[in-house]
């Protein structure tokens, strides 16, 4: 059983599961590697706190049986951080189905309430449209100096001081990529993540042209 306390956090409502012993979150030891509340130190491991605003849960389900390197360089918290190899024993265990269903039903429980926007259906992208936000993605904000992604012809290329957008549109909720580019220090208050001055259209183009970075896109 998951037992909810509500508690108002710089004007964003936060629900906070208190895990009981039937958790296999808990079980696992999840809150080793990762914080699964906004309170203590960041860890080495991402936070969970809002793996529920954050992740598409298809995908968290197929992650955790299957677990793919998602920083090559390594977290921010990582002694070996940019260092261009991740230690094995960094890397996230692999589960069996029925544990990385019940443990993605657990984190997509834990979410952040009252988020600042909705973001209904995205429209496709033309060709030409997906041109010009990309010129925007790669020169107008740098995203690519920290982030892999896709170019046009499907090739992989970016940097790797952040987190692979190579497949984000499978991984990541839309209404969340657009939360984190207006405020990325609402989830993490050391995010090495640049806090841009753009419009919300603008910021609205990016999350459509990062929900079009996916797997079966690249050559």
């Amino acid at each position: 059983m998951i037992i909810f306390i509500y508690l108002l956090m710089g004007g964003w409502l936060l629900c906070s599961p208190m895990l009981s012993h039937a958790s296999l979150i808990q079980e696992k030891k999840c809150s080793e590697c990762h914080r699964l509340s906004k309170d203590g130190n960041e860890k080495i491991g991402p936070d969970l706190f809002y793996a529920g605003n954050k992740f598409q849960a298809s995908w968290l389900k197929q992650y955790l049986q299957n677990p793919v390197t998602i920083r090559s360089a390594g977290g921010t918290g990582d002694p070996d951080f940019l260092k261009g190899t991740q230690a094995d024993s960094q890397r996230h265990p692999a589960l069996s189905k029925k544990d990385a269903g019940q443990i993605t039903q657990e984190l997509m429980e834990l979410i952040l309430l009252d988020l600042p926007e909705k973001i209904n259906h995205l429209e496709p992208l033309t060709k030409g449209q997906k041109a010009k936000i990309k010129y925007e993605f790669e020169r107008t904000f740098s995203c690519i100096s920290c982030h892999q992604s896709l170019n046009l012809a499907g090739k992989v290329r970016g940097g790797i001081s952040g987190p692979s957008l190579v497949n984000a549109g499978n991984r990541l909720q839309a209404r969340w990529v657009a939360s984190w580019l207006k405020s990325p220090k609402t989830y993490s208050n050391k995010s090495r993540m640049p806090i841009y001055k753009m419009e919300d259209e603008a910021r609205l183009r990016l999350t459509q042209f990062i929900a079009t970075l996916k797997n079966e896109n690249k050559r």
